[in-house]
């Protein structure tokens, strides 16, 4: 029981049907992988360009659909946010990359996971290579490969 208290409720939503996406145990997997098990409680949802881009400049003032964005409600004790990753540009950006769809979702839910912790790639740039040295960590670990190696 004091268990299920401290692991992190991962709830999955997809808001349209694009074959090849993960699994809803793949999405738990990386999001409590990225989390260092933390407890509390985050939702991963997939979305069409048209909700991305809402999304994005509704809150960020940004008028284009991004690939992942962070919605953190709570740090501490409990997690607490809500992830949105955009489906086509996800799925563009892998192809562009020549990486798998599979591997730039694990990634994209990672580096999410991670802001909502807090961590911030945009403070500056020591910020940045500690939190992408945390998405490597965390990738490592569950088999990925460095998703940062084809830009250094």
């Amino acid at each position: 029981m004091a268990r299920d208290k401290q692991r992190l409720k991962v709830s999955v939503q997809r808001a349209g049907h694009w074959p090849g996406l993960p699994g809803k145990s793949q999405v738990r997997t990386w999001a409590r992988a990225a989390a260092s098990n933390r407890g509390g409680q985050i939702t991963v949802r997939f979305v069409d360009s048209a909700e991305g881009c809402r999304l994005n400049r509704d809150y960020r003032a940004r008028d284009y659909a991004t690939n992942v964005l962070s919605f953190p409600y709570q740090q501490h004790p409990l997690l607490s946010g809500d992830l949105v990753l955009c489906v086509p540009v996800v799925a563009r950006e892998a192809t562009a990359q020549g990486k798998s769809l599979e591997a730039h979702c694990a990634h994209l839910i990672v580096h999410g996971v991670l802001h909502l912790q807090g961590h911030d790639h945009e403070a500056g740039e020591m910020e940045a290579r500690e939190m992408e040295d945390h998405e490597r960590r965390v990738l490592a670990a569950l088999g990925y490969p460095d998703p940062y190696r084809d830009e250094e």
